[in-house]
């Protein structure tokens, strides 16, 4: 567990991660990460471009046949 502190950069906020945690992630930096919600808060990951596309298609197809999918999850 790390505790970071939230600082200012320009109009927005940031952290700095510790070199081990970006070690663990294998990540440098000007790499891309994700930030999810989870249901036990956030989960942070090295951006994928195969998953954010696989993402991007399975929110289409969701709104596609968002009806669909609510009669089936009676």
């Amino acid at each position: 567990m790390y505790k970071l502190k939230i600082r200012k950069v320009g109009n927005s906020a940031g952290v700095t991660l510790p070199r081990e945690a970006l070690a663990e992630l294998k990540l440098g930096e000007g790499d891309m990460m994700i930030l999810t919600r989870t249901p036990d808060g956030f989960s942070v990951t090295p951006y994928d471009p195969k998953l954010a596309e696989a993402m991007e298609a399975f929110t289409q197809t969701r709104r596609k046949f968002r009806n669909a999918l609510k009669e089936l999850a009676k």
